[in-house]
């Protein structure tokens, strides 16, 4: 299999204006929609006495390699790793295939989520297999489920919940086969039937959550980090609704700030970034928080990019309703009481790097820290049930009471 072409560097839309305003001690990062054809950056200081005004009409070269450092592209698996067919099929379903713009697309449908790419990873393994026992073939499955698992590229997306998830699901559907057909030959002829079915449902999860989403959009929209099945809700609501969204950067890997980057480009929503210490400072005047979900969890909870739960909780204190969007395929058998009961991935997430704009010239510098100063950078975190409203599914619209009697049913 030839290996896939390096995504190329992250660069913010042509259309995208940043206004930085500091109120006294805060600092707020907004990203204006425009026409220009150029990036252009003001920063406008704001003091109790004095005011100033400093347009930059082109952001220089060391702000964008900055950004550029500390982006982190959606990883693809290395044609070094493919030490498998099944590895080598997985590749091939995350693939994406080549296009001239210099971000990948946030409403790119061809685009597989990862579980669904290992579910089909997994039919491949049934298609080829030798066995002539359904213990053979189960023992093949688990064999491939651990090396999916395992795989270092797939360790470093935040998704790791929802792989696994998603592979837990496809090996119950398995053995709930072989239950109700000990012939091993139709059972392994059903096996790939109604895999192939598991599938493309699983395909159309997305299709159905926008369906019952959509309506609950209005007035100002709050959202964080890069989720396909948000965006698809958004897009579908812009067609007959009129509203105005706002998106959290997504520090360390700025995963809101290319999110803002597609909805400028490809939809006709006003956007507006803000760091995300200011998401306290916009709350009051958001209509709504709309996120989606890496796992949601047996207890109602989900787990998310890292400052979803401080979302939730700010979000909680004004009152503002706080939904959560997520495939079927995402729910898991966890139950955790506290953030260390959550598993992390051993592989770190995006590099943090620390930025500085130097007095007088404006430029943007790096700040190095001491070696002796401990970097803590979690690629997510759990948000308890009680501060989250409503789950957009597609097997409904849930209360997060509701997740354990779903999660009995798609394991019964």
């Amino acid at each position: 299999m030839r290996s896939q072409p390096t995504p190329p560097p992250f660069t913010m839309a042509q259309n995208i204006r940043f206004v930085i305003h500091p109120l006294e001690s805060s600092k707020t990062l907004v990203y204006h929609s425009q026409a220009s054809s150029i990036v252009e950056a003001e920063f406008t200081v704001c003091k109790s006495e004095e005011s100033m005004s400093l347009e930059i009409n082109e952001m220089s070269k060391e702000a964008v390699a900055s950004m550029e450092r500390i982006q982190s592209a959606d990883e693809s698996i290395s044609s070094d790793s493919m030490t498998s067919p099944t590895l080598s099929d997985l590749g091939m379903y995350l693939s994406r295939p080549e296009t001239t713009s210099t971000t990948s697309s946030l409403f790119d449908k061809t685009a597989m989520a990862v579980p669904v790419a290992a579910i089909k990873a997994l039919l491949g393994v049934v298609q080829r297999s030798q066995a002539e026992t359904m213990m053979g073939l189960q023992d093949e499955l688990r064999h491939a489920t651990t090396e999916i698992l395992s795989n270092t590229s797939l360790r470093k997306r935040r998704s790791q919940i929802a792989l696994q998830s998603g592979c837990e699901l496809f090996l119950k559907y398995i053995t709930r086969t072989f239950l109700e057909l000990p012939n091993f030959d139709e059972c392994r002829k059903q096996v790939l039937q109604r895999g192939e079915r598991f599938h493309t449902i699983s395909l159309a999860a997305r299709d159905r959550i926008v369906a019952q989403a959509q309506e609950f959009v209005k007035g100002t929209v709050l959202t964080h980090g890069w989720s396909r099945v948000v965006a698809a809700i958004l897009l579908e609501a812009s067609q007959t609704k009129q509203f105005d969204l706002i998106v959290l950067e997504g520090r360390p890997d700025l995963s809101g700030a290319k999110a803002a980057a597609s909805y400028a480009q490809e939809t006709n929503i006003p956007v507006r970034v803000i760091t995300d210490a200011a998401m306290a400072y916009v709350m009051e005047k958001v209509d709504m928080v709309l996120v989606g979900a890496e796992g949601v969890l047996e207890n109602g909870g989900v787990v998310n990019k890292i400052g979803t739960y401080a979302l939730a909780t700010c979000a909680k204190a004004h009152s503002k309703p706080f939904y959560v969007a997520a495939e079927s395929y995402k729910f898991a058998r966890l139950y955790p009481l506290s953030q260390s009961d959550v598993p992390q991935s051993s592989v770190n997430s995006a590099p943090m790097e620390f930025l500085t704009a130097q007095d007088g010239d404006g430029k943007v510098a790096k700040i190095e820290m001491p070696k002796n100063v401990e970097l803590v950078n979690p690629m997510t975190d759990f948000t308890p049930s009680n501060y989250i409203t409503l789950l957009f599914t597609d097997l409904g619209v849930l209360t997060p009471s509701a997740v354990s009697d779903e999660l009995i049913r798609l394991y019964q």
